[in-house]
């Protein structure tokens, strides 16, 4: 991705619901990514899964023109990081 793009008032939201700003979802290192099955969205979405300061994350986003459009991050259990990057390698 070029970039990563988020709305500021999801942004806001997402930290005080979260305690993280979507803008640190650039400093996620990736360990899975996941298509999410939820129809009627109208574009595709994704999860990824991955360290912030060592620290387990989820990053649900799309992709609009060449950017990550970040609409949630949040802290993710460690068994939900384990489980979805060991089906990613199976």
């Amino acid at each position: 991705m070029d970039r990563i793009q988020f709305d500021p008032l999801k942004d806001t939201a997402n930290i005080a619901k979260h305690g993280i700003s979507l803008e640190r979802a650039g400093d996620m290192r990736v360990l899975a990514i996941i298509e999410v099955d939820r129809q009627g969205l109208g574009e595709d979405r994704f999860q990824a899964f991955g360290l912030i300061d060592d620290l387990a994350h989820c990053l649900v986003y799309t992709e609009r023109n060449k950017s990550l459009r970040a609409i949630i991050l949040r802290r993710a259990p460690a068994k939900e990081i384990e489980r979805h990057v060991k089906s990613t390698q199976k």
